[in-house]
């Protein structure tokens, strides 16, 4: 395999293990379950797309093919981390979960928790 090539692949890779190595430490020394929630969402899988873009390179050099595998499980991961995340906040929202003292507007968090979800006015024109 070429030098550079190889050098392109363990640059992704340390990037990527670092990336990992941060949200896994942020994941166990944070305060709250709201600070916890943004080590492994975003340091951590921008850690992984970095492994996954390092191993997408080395298949498709050694293949000989495009190894689309990879991308498609970094693209997976890129679009149901922040969906999954935005879930676990709401849910821990109205579920009441303790924020650190020093959390800045507080106050907001009631007012999202007394929301009501929105009115489907086709369903309501029809009744």
């Amino acid at each position: 395999m070429n030098f550079f090539i190889e050098l392109i692949i363990c640059i992704f890779l340390l990037i990527g293990g670092l990336f990992v190595l941060v949200g896994s430490v942020g994941l166990i020394r944070l305060q709250d379950f709201y600070t916890r929630l943004h080590a492994p969402t975003k340091a951590t899988t921008l850690g992984m797309g970095g492994l996954l873009i390092a191993s997408m390179i080395m298949f498709t050099i050694q293949g000989g093919g495009l190894s689309v595998h990879e991308l498609l499980i970094t693209l997976f991961l890129f679009i149901t981390a922040p969906v999954s995340a935005h879930m676990m906040a709401k849910t821990a929202l109205h579920q009441k979960t303790r924020m650190m003292k020093r959390t800045q507007n507080q106050e907001l968090s009631e007012t999202a928790r007394l929301q009501e979800p929105p009115v489907d006015k086709k369903a309501t024109a029809t009744e």
